[in-house]
This record gives structure tokens, C-alpha cells and sequence, in this order.
């Protein structure tokens, strides 16, 4: 199941209490004070896991707790450190203040690992407190309570090429095609009711990532079906493909205008993003693309092609992985090798 969101509670561990002792040997009548430090408190440490693609393992569990450290020991023994919490993340996932939904932590190409809260401090033993004036403290600390925290997961895929289309124009098929994700496929709307990554292999050397989401109605950035819930998984991407439906009722001047008002309602910067178009089942109906090259003249922010393809007859796929290649180049994307 694909999950991409969570709620919990973290908790750093409590440091370990100083221990209060006396040395007592054979022939020692008045040892002095040899009470060891308490252990300091497990770290809360969030890192990445390269194998994990969703959030379903927090489904059912909603704290997690780091180790308390040991308590001191007699003889000037340190208490045992507590043993650190290492929660493991999908890359792509923020972490953000249940609260005020500050984010904490990105977890990008860039960062892979950070301490969330610092577990707390062992207290000092009485051996600690020994002077000239003193020479026999009877007092030790305690140690200072961890930290908590009620944190929200938010994943949000990391890919080059991110598909935005109405539900139902040909973008399960078309990755399914040019790529090895096997999606949903049907005749239907909402097919696609969860992301799809997949690896587009370019050459011998090349390839990229293309993510599928589940298609775009108007008003999904005021969060109107499916919404917010799969707009934030293009933020990441690199670069955006609109797939345009050329045997759909609506026109495709007219999908392209409303696609292109709901990212901006959501994500001014997503209206800035480098895109490409296509026009898809054109082994239906040949598409109309005076009108749309007339369109995208009069716009300051142009696309870098525009294609009429068959996910399903292959016409035109392979000239797209071409020209998303030469796209992403051009724009000093990485690609993986």
C-alpha cells in the first residue's frame, strides 16, 4: 500500500541519575565518595533508507521512544549511554512541527541523515562534588528528562519527469510504456489512485525517472478530489510533461489552460517549471496543434516541445524519450548512468 503521510510522537531518551557511593575496601575505614555519572539519553536520528518507497510502516504505530541511559555506579562507573533511535525515511520525505507546520527536516538528493532531538544528559555522580570543605557529598544529580516531539511525514517523490493530465488521457500507458512501472490501466476515470515511479532507459548509458500521478481535476488545488494528496508529488520534479487528451471532449487549448491554472494556484514556482507537451491517442483522432502552437506563442514561458504520440501504437515514443532526454540536458539536469 502507498502511504505518503503519518503523524507521531518522538522521544528522546532521559539521561541516566548520578550514582551516590562510598569506596568500601578492607582496610579502608573512610573511603571517599566514588559515585559514577549517569549515561547520557538516546538521540532521535532520522535517515534515509534507499529500499523504502512508502510510509506504511508507521500505519498502527504512533510513538517511538528512545533509550534511557544508565545510571551511575559505584567505584566511578559511568552509566550505559541510552541506545539512539534511528527512525528510517523514504528520500523525498520532509519531516515538519505537527503544530505549526515548521519543517524540520528536508530529505533531498542533499541530506540523508539528521538528529532530530538530542536525548538528555546523564546527572554527575557524588564523586563529583568532593572539595576541601566537603569530603563526603551524600547528594548526586538526577539526569535531565529527554525531549518530545509530535512530528507529521510527509513524502514527496523525487523524479525528473513528473506527468500532469486529466484522469483518464493515456499517462498509466504512456509510462507503462516507455518505462518498467506496471500501473493500473483502464478504461475508467481515476485509475490511477496512487503515484508510479519508473526508470526510462535512454541509451546504454542514460536514463531518468518519470513519475505518474493520479490525473488533475479542476479545482484540485483547493484540495477537490484527490487534491492536494498527489499536487505536492510534482513539486520535486524536475521537469513536467502535460499530457493533453486529443480525442477528449474538452479542446486541448483548453486542458492545457486549466492544468496550467491549477499548478499555479497551488505552486506559483510550478508554473515556472520547464515542461513539454504532448498530445496523446493520437491514433484516434489526428490532434488539432495550430491552435496550441498559437497558445504557447503568446505565453512568456514556452514549452520546450510539443508532440502528438500513441502511448499504444509507440508512435512518437520513442522521439519523446529523446526529447525529455535533450530537455533535461539542457536545463544541466543529472542523469543516472
Amino acid at each position: 500500500m502507498f502511504v505518503d503521510s503519518a503523524d507521531i510522537f518522538v522521544f528522546s531518551g532521559n539521561g541516566g541519575a548520578g550514582a551516590v557511593s562510598f569506596l568500601r575496601e578492607k582496610f579502608v575505614i573512610q573511603g571517599g565518595p566514588d559515585g559514577g555519572d549517569g549515561g547520557k539519553g538516546g538521540d532521535v536520528i532520522i535517515e534515509v533508507d534507499s529500499n523504502a518507497h512508502t510510509l506504511a510502516n508507521f500505519r498502527g504505530k504512533k510513538h517511538y521512544k528512545a533509550k534511557n541511559g544508565a545510571n551511575g555506579a559505584p567505584r566511578h562507573c559511568t552509566g550505559k549511554n541510552g541506545e539512539n533511535l534511528i527512525i528510517k525515511v523514504p528520500l523525498g520525505t520532509q519531516i515538519l512541527d505537527f503544530e505549526s507546520g515548521e519543517v524540520l527536516a528536508d530529505f533531498d538528493d542533499s541530506t540523508i541523515r539528521v538528529k532530530l532531538l538530542e536525548g538528555g544528559k546523564g546527572g554527575l555522580g557524588n564523586a563529583r562534588f568532593k572539595t576541601a570543605r566537603n569530603q563526603a557529598p551524600t547528594h548526586a544529580q538526577k539526569g535531565i528528562a529527554g525531549k518530545q516531539l509530535h512530528i507529521r511525514l510527509e513524502l514527496k517523490l523525487i523524479a525528473d519527469v513528473g506527468l500532469v493530465g486529466y484522469p483518464n488521457v493515456g499517462k498509466s500507458t504512456l509510462i507503462s510504456t516507455l518505462s518498467n512501472a506496471k500501473p493500473e490501466i483502464a478504461n475508467y476515470e481515476f485509475t490511477t489512485l496512487t503515484p508510479h515511479l519508473g526508470v526510462v532507459e535512454v541509451d546504454e548509458l542514460h536514463s531518468f525517472v518519470m513519475a505518474d500521478i493520479p490525473g488533475i481535476i479542476e479545482g484540485a488545488s483547493a484540495g477537490k478530489g484527490l487534491g492536494l494528496k498527489f499536487l505536492k508529488h510534482i513539486e520535486r520534479t524536475k521537469f513536467l510533461l502535460f499530457v493533453l487528451d486529443g480525442a477528449r471532449d474538452m479542446d486541448i487549448c483548453t486542458q492545457f489552460e486549466n492544468l496550467g491554472r491549477e499548478l499555479d494556484n497551488f505552486s506559483p514556482a510550478l508554473s515556472e517549471r520547464s515542461f513539454g507537451i504532448v498530445i496523446s491517442k493520437c491514433d484516434v483522432q489526428a490532434p488539432e496543434l495550430d491552435s496550441l502552437h498559437a497558445l504557447c506563442a503568446t505565453h512568456t514561458h514556452k514549452p520546450h516541445f510539443i508532440l502528438p504520440i500513441s502511448a499504444v501504437t509507440h508512435q512518437g515514443t520513442r522521439e519523446l524519450v529523446f526529447a525529455l532526454f535533450e530537455a533535461m540536458r539542457s536545463l544541466g539536469t543529472k542523469h543516472q548512468a
